[in-house]
């Protein structure tokens, strides 16, 4: 998308787009705002992410350093523990806000949802498909397993439930207790 900036240029138009998100939210966040922090011209924007929400969600992806596609450790549960390794607390508290101050958004913005949904939710989606067929392959799941359908629920649930239930953040050691202790024994591994 980005094709004529160097990728250190797109990364500062993203962290500034993020910024601004966290800051006035979705429904304030303006290409002039934008291109006044970035000292670029809404022309260039337009030009290489062609609307808002597409700016929005590919910013939201260039944040988001961990891939599921990337991991493979050889086990199910080295994996999931490898996914939360690769995170960083602090990222991960301000991630949960953002997410949280966009899901209102999302429902209000259809154009919004479709972007965020083709740039960061499918492609999450498929990789987490992935480690979870390589794991039935390995003969770690059962592939009649109907938890496998709800894995992608648990964990985004994981996200929001506790900051909604004990009004804290969400970190490596609440996530990977909640792998050992929801996820994985929901998946037949009884740890």
């Amino acid at each position: 998308m980005a094709g004529r900036l160097t990728a250190e240029r797109a990364g500062e138009l993203y962290e500034a787009v993020l910024g601004l998100l966290r800051e006035v939210g979705y429904d304030a966040l303006t290409m002039d705002a934008v291109a006044t922090r970035t000292r670029s011209s809404k022309a260039t924007l337009y030009r290489q992410w062609g609307s808002k929400p597409e700016l929005v969600a590919r910013a939201l992806r260039h944040n988001k350093p961990v891939s599921l596609a990337e991991i493979d450790t050889g086990s199910l549960r080295g994996d999931f523990h490898e996914l939360v390794a690769r995170e960083d607390d602090c990222q991960m508290e301000k991630d949960s806000a953002l997410m949280r101050g966009l899901t209102r958004a999302v429902h209000d913005h259809p154009e919004l949802h479709k972007a965020l949904r083709e740039v960061l939710i499918e492609p999450e989606i498929t990789g987490l498909d992935a480690l979870l067929r390589r794991a039935v392959e390995r003969g770690e799941v059962r592939g009649d397993n109907p938890a496998l359908s709800y894995v992608v629920h648990m964990l985004v649930g994981a996200f929001v439930a506790r900051q909604l239930i004990e009004d804290r953040p969400m970190d490596k050691a609440f996530l990977a207790d909640y792998i050992d202790a929801v996820v994985l024994p929901a998946l037949g591994d009884p740890r």
